[in-house]
Formats: structure tokens, sequence, C-alpha cells
């Protein structure tokens, strides 16, 4: 007989079998996806005909408090999480609804395209219902310092671990700006991700998933999330239209005041944007670095193209401006040319 400690799936399956009453030899447990962190996701098929998703979120690497926290506020104020059937903080197990294979991003064709178009309007309006129901006063606050901390991952794993550069002069008063922006905003709850891959197509609904990160925070953040995401760069007048949509609609519904005009909660969401992209260069960095997670360098020139779109259309600044497009997007491609 071995000696050898059993495999997380291995401890995972005897959990599922025990919940519902079932030998381990009698489930049909399939690897469904992984992610960024160290969680990974189990379709279970029972002999029923039943599928759950079962998450396997290692601990101490990964704290499935506050998933667990947040699933059932946002159920009980009516919002389309996936319930959960199973809990052990413990050892890090959860059962949860399976809400299938189609991530949103799979719905997508062309920028252009008019099925890719409804479906940014349907999740646009799935934000305004999170912002309405969902208040933000148990999340952490989305503060300077969180702020300050996510810029700071630019210079240090995108420059600094992999290309080998300084920071450039104007990064102070940009870092600077991009947070007071931020912190000027109303507060609210903030998905922190949202993302096409992060919102379920179900029965042509949206659910959202991977909301343990949520906190209190802008206005703008989970709206830019979308719009300069991972899977489509849309033109500024369509980014603007959107835009000021929401901003109607959140002025309708009292989340943010009528003395904030269209052109100021356009520059509140274009610097929103700015930060979120500098964020994402330098997690994609530490992601390929410190983590040895891979395809994420691919994804490098498309967040600089968001980050140039919406540096574009700040007032000041132009010393960065100028740099991105001189020295940065040059270093950017040639070391992309140089990695294996």
């Amino acid at each position: 007989m071995s000696d050898a400690a059993p495999s997380r799936l291995d401890l995972l399956n005897q959990w599922a079998a025990e919940r519902h009453g079932l030998s381990a030899q009698a489930l049909d447990l399939r690897l469904a996806a992984g992610d960024a962190s160290f969680r990974r996701y189990y379709r279970l098929q029972l002999p029923n005909g039943t599928t759950r998703m079962l998450m396997d979120a290692t601990p101490p690497q990964e704290d499935s408090r506050p998933f667990v926290a947040i699933a059932r506020r946002w159920a009980a104020a009516g919002l389309s999480v996936p319930a959960l059937h199973g809990v052990d903080l413990s050892r890090g197990f959860l059962e949860l609804d399976d809400l299938g294979d189609t991530p949103l991003q799979h719905c997508f064709s062309s920028e252009t395209d008019a099925a890719t178009l409804t479906w940014h309007e349907q999740a646009m309006a799935l934000i305004h219902e999170l912002q309405n129901r969902a208040g933000p006063d148990e999340l952490p606050p989305y503060d300077a310092d969180l702020l300050g901390r996510e810029l700071d991952l630019f210079p240090e794993w995108c420059l600094g671990e992999w290309l080998d550069m300084e920071t450039p002069p104007g990064w102070p008063a940009l870092r600077e700006a991009l947070i007071a922006s931020a912190l000027a905003q109303p507060v609210v709850t903030v998905h922190r991700d949202y993302d096409a891959m992060n919102l379920m197509v179900q029965d042509d609904a949206l659910h959202l998933i991977d909301f343990q990160d949520a906190v209190a925070g802008p206005l703008s953040y989970d709206l830019v999330s979308l719009l300069r995401g991972r899977y489509c760069r849309f033109d500024a007048d369509r980014f603007a239209i959107w835009v000021e949509a929401f901003r109607q609609r959140a002025r309708n519904d009292g989340r943010l005041s009528s003395r904030v005009d269209a052109e100021t909660f356009l520059a509140q969401a274009q610097a929103m944007a700015a930060q979120r992209s500098l964020k994402v260069l330098g997690i994609f960095c530490r992601l390929t670095l410190r983590d040895a997670k891979s395809g994420y360098l691919a994804r490098l020139p498309h967040f600089l193209a968001h980050l140039e779109d919406s540096l574009a259309e700040l007032e000041g600044h132009n010393g960065i401006k100028g740099w991105l497009v001189e020295t940065l997007r040059p270093a950017l491609m040639t070391r992309l040319g140089d990695s294996p």
C-alpha cells in the first residue's frame, strides 16, 4: 500500500461522494477550467444526470470566505449568481450551480457586429442591477492605497522585471491624477473583474462569477472593465456613447449627482480605464514571471492600445503619451518577439 498523501482531486472526489451518499467510484468528475489564481473548477456529473460545478480553492493560497459571503448577499439581493450547494471552507471546497460552458466572449464577433453590441448592452444593464441592488457597505474599500498598489504593478513588473526599463519622469504625476479621479467618483459595489470571461451565458441570460475580489469603489470601474476588456477594442465614439448612456441611467437612479456633466464623467471613465490598463499590464507580466502562467504576454499589446486610447482623451500627461508611442510600444513589441 502506498503511503503517498491523497491528491487534491482525490480529496475533492471523496468530499463530493460523501455529500451525495455515493461511492467515489460512482462520480464522474472532470476538469472544467482553471484561472489565474490557485482555483480549479471541476464538473460533477451525478448518476441522476444532474451536474454541478466544484471549486477547488487550495488554502492557504486561496480564501473562499469572501466568495461565499458575497454569493449569499448577492443572491439575497436577487442577482444572478451561482447557488451554493455545499461549502467546506477549511478544505477549500465549494459545490455550485453548473452555469455551462459559454462565457460571454464566446458570443462576440467583431466590434461592429450587432450581436456583440447587444451583448455588451445587456452586460451594462447587469452592472446597473449590481450597483442598485447590492450595497457596498460590507465590502473592503477601493481606497487610495489599493489603487496605488495596483498602479505600482506596472513599473514593478512590466517595466522593471519584464522590460528592464526605467519608470518615465511623468509617472508620479499620472499616478496621482488617476487615483484622485477614481476617488472623486461615487462609491458603489464593484465586481473588480467585470470582463466577459466572468459573465456566463445560460438561457440567454448573464450570470456573475469570480466576484470574490469585489470592493466598494468607483462608479465607472466595472463599466470600463467591460468596455476596455480582453476581447474588444471599441472606437472613441462608441465608447463615449455607452459612457454617456451609463451616466444618464446612474443619474436617474440616484447613484450619480446631476451636477456631474457628460464631459466630466467621460474624463473620469477614461482615467479609470487607464488605471485598469496599467494594472493589467503589470499583472499579466507578474503572472508570467512569478507564477509561470502562460498566454498572458500575448495580450499585452491589446491592453497597451487600451491605455493609449484612454490617455489620448485626457488633458495633459503629454510626456507619458509620447513615451508610450516612442519608447514603450517598440520595447514591448521587441521583447515579445524575443520571448519563447
